[in-house]
Order: structure tokens, then C-alpha cells, then sequence
């Protein structure tokens, strides 16, 4: 494989303008204009510009940070959502847990290296020495913790942290993600949050565990104590999904912590049940500096039982028409090579089986069979798809007056 230098950056450029319909646009630009404390980030060449002269040029593109989690016999999920979402912009951290084999590790590290476009953009991690990871324990969020120290580290300039495990799936290409947050404000963080938390307190917040995988080396499940806990008094519990759209910012402060507030909850959530469900939520609604950065929102189709379950339901092609229509950009749970992940590659995201989804870096020939990012350009080259429309009007609903401000940390 090689690497075009040559290509039609202005060509795409005009592309970009256009397929962000101007009303959309320039609707957007007023609700973050008088909703938001700042615009969105530009570009240095644009800094000067007032926010109507956006109009002229697409701003800064961002680039995501994704962790990709998995267990044992999650090699070909963790393989196929890591194609799926490849994008020579982005960071990604794999990271299966200690219940996974060092063969099944050792296979995602030689996948990885076998790639000629990751050798070249150097933009995919695999975590060697892995965590014990306990469900329903706080050693999930420690991990997720140590993976984003690694991100903070290793990776530069990254704009935000999206967490997907082996069952998760895209339902767009990362194209559309990508155009579609380089007009957000690169401090806004989606996290689904409510102090409301119900039935929780008493299943969730009241009981104290003890997660063994803190002192162990072989998982196992967590340890319940008799005594029940009150629900503090000196910071508000926020619960909501565990899956999230961070900021930088945000998670640099989580791991430096510069403030005493996210070691004192940490320690508070060691003995949580599901922490993750919680803790991150906590640290950002208690906080004066983050409180009013939050959307409401996990960007995942999820689908329960009525009542609620455990898990959720695992998504089938049945399923499909209501997750494209919601215009999230991911889903969750999907069943180890369910047919709907057919669907969506050859619908959706035009991926050829065992390749990448092809995006506007992507300069190969399409024909059948021929693998249309075996020859790659400018990673800077973004071609958004009928996709980005859905995102972009469930991103518009999302910062409308009505929902911005009234359901931030409530």
C-alpha cells in the first residue's frame, strides 16, 4: 500500500460546506452562539473571524480518543469494531481484561501491526499487561482511569474520549462524527446524568461491596456486606449509562485531579455497585467547572425490557429501522456476528468485510472487490454521508433552549 499526498483538499472542502444543509447550520451556530458560553473552536487562520464567518470554511476538524474494551473470546468483535471505526485522525486503546488469554492479546497486538495505514499513522495501542476487570466492581472504572492515562499520554491533541466495548457498533462512518462535532464547542461533554436516581439508592448507592479483583489475580464476583451506607451529604450522587463522550479537559482533571473532588469520590465509589454508572456523572455535577458543560445524552441506541432488565436487549435486524431513524452515531449490545452487523456494514457504513470503512481518506478504486483504503491520502480529506443529517438534527434537538440548560445535572 501507498500513500497519495495529492489529495483534492479544496474539493472537499466545498463537499463539506454544502452537505450541512445553510438553514441547519446556521441554526445551530445561534443556539450555540446564545446557549453556549463560547463557539466552537476554529481553526488559527479563522480565530479572528466573527462566528457568521464560519460560514465561509469548515472549522477545525477534532479528533476522538476511543477505548475498545473486551474479554475472553472477544478477539473478532473487538477486530471488527476497531475496522469499523478506523479513522487516521482518531486514537484507539484496545485493552482485553486479564480473563482473556495472552494468545487472544498477542493476536489483536499482530492484527494491528499488520496493517500498512495504522503502521503509518501510528494511531492504534493495544494495552500488553491487562487489567482484572470484576462486573458490577469498581475495578471497571479503575481501568477505564488507567486507559485514559495512557490516551493522555500517549496521544496528542485529542478533543474527546468515547468508551465502546465488543458489543458496541457504529451506525454511521466516523466521517459524518467527525464533521458533524467540528462545529461543537470542544468542552461539551455527553454523558447521560440525573440526581433522580430512584430504585438505585437502595440497589446501587445504600449497599457496600467489596470488589476482590482490588486484591486478586483471578476474577470473581463481588463480595456483599451486611451494613448499608446513607447516601452522603456532602456531594450529590449522579447516576446514568456507562457509556459517554468525554472531554479532554474534563478527563485530565479526573486523572490529575488538581481538585480534591475525583480521588474523594473514587474512594467513595470503591465500594459502589456498577460505578461506572455513576462515578464520572458525580465528578462532573458537583463540580462548578463542568457542572454546565454536560448534554444528556450517551449517543447509543439502547433498547430495554419493560421492565428493565440486567442487560439490555441484544439488537437484531428487526431493530434496525428505529436505530438508524434515532440518528446516534453507536448501538449496543449486539450478539457476536449477528446479521444486523451485515446490515449496517454494507448499508451504513460501506465496508467491505475484513476492511476499514472507507471515508473521504480513502482515494482507492471502489470497484467490487477492490479494497477502497488500500490506497490513502490526506487524513484531513472528510466526506460526510446521509448519515451526518440524522446526527446533526439529533445534535440540534439536543442543545435547543428546551433541552440544553434544563436537563444539565438535574
Amino acid at each position: 500500500m501507498k500513500r497519495n499526498h495529492h489529495s483534492a483538499y479544496s474539493l472537499d472542502r466545498r463537499r463539506w460546506i454544502f452537505s450541512l444543509s445553510m438553514f441547519g447550520l446556521l441554526i445551530l451556530i445561534l443556539i450555540l452562539t446564545l446557549a453556549y458560553r463560547k463557539p466552537a473552536n476554529v481553526s488559527s487562520d479563522q480565530s479572528k473571524s466573527s462566528v457568521s464567518n464560519n460560514i465561509l470554511g469548515p472549522p477545525k476538524l477534532p479528533r476522538f480518543a476511543y477505548l475498545i474494551t473486551g474479554t475472553k473470546g472477544d478477539t473478532g468483535p473487538v477486530k471488527r469494531l476497531l475496522q469499523a471505526i478506523y479513522h487516521p485522525r482518531n486514537y484507539y486503546l484496545l485493552h482485553l481484561d486479564l480473563e482473556a488469554s495472552d494468545a487472544e492479546r498477542l493476536e489483536i497486538a499482530k492484527y494491528v501491526k499488520s496493517e500498512a495505514a495504522i503502521r503509518e499513522f501510528e494511531n492504534v495501542m493495544v494495552i500488553g499487561k491487562a487489567d482484572l476487570v470484576t462486573y458490577k466492581g469498581p475495578t471497571v472504572v479503575a481501568s477505564m482511569l488507567h486507559a485514559i492515562a495512557i490516551l493522555l499520554k500517549q496521544a496528542a491533541d485529542w478533543d474527546w474520549f468515547i468508551n465502546l466495548s465488543a458489543t458496541d457498533y457504529p451506525l454511521m462512518p466516523q466521517d459524518d462524527i467527525l464533521h458533524i462535532f467540528s462545529y461543537l464547542p470542544r468542552d461539551l461533554n455527553f454523558l447521560e446524568h440525573t440526581s433522580n436516581i430512584g430504585w438505585k439508592e437502595y440497589q446501587r448507592a445504600r449497599p457496600i461491596i467489596i470488589d476482590p479483583g482490588l486484591y486478586h489475580a483471578k476474577k470473581s464476583g463481588v463480595f456483599w456486606a451486611k451494613e448499608k451506607r446513607s447516601v452522603p451529604a456532602s456531594f450529590k450522587l449522579y447516576m446514568g449509562s456507562e457509556w459517554m463522550v468525554l472531554t479532554r479537559s474534563f478527563l485530565e482533571f479526573c486523572v490529575w485531579g488538581w481538585d480534591n473532588l475525583p480521588r474523594t469520590l473514587l474512594m467513595y465509589y470503591t465500594n459502589f455497585v456498577s460505578s461506572p454508572e455513576g462515578y464520572f456523572h458525580t465528578v462532573v455535577c458537583n463540580h462548578k467547572d463542568y457542572q454546565n458543560t454536560t448534554v444528556n445524552h450517551d449517543l447509543h441506541y439502547i433498547k430495554w425490557d419493560n421492565p428493565p432488565k440486567q442487560r439490555p436487549v441484544s439488537l437484531t435486524l428487526e431493530h434496525l429501522e428505529d436505530m438508524v431513524n434515532s440518528g446516534v452515531p453507536f448501538a449496543r449490545e449486539f450478539a457476536k456476528d449477528d446479521p444486523v452487523l451485515n446490515r449496517i456494514d454494507e448499508e451504513l457504513l460501506k465496508r467491505p468485510a475484513g476492511r476499514f470503512s472507507p471515508g473521504g481518506w480513502c482515494i482507492g478504486t471502489t470497484f467490487i472487490g477492490k479494497d477502497p483504503c488500500a490506497y490513502y491520502g490526506s487524513p484531513n480529506a472528510v466526506k460526510p454521508t446521509l448519515s451526518s443529517k440524522r446526527l446533526e438534527k439529533l445534535i440540534l434537538q439536543l442543545l435547543h433552549s428546551e433541552n440544553f440548560r434544563s436537563k444539565q445535572c438535574k
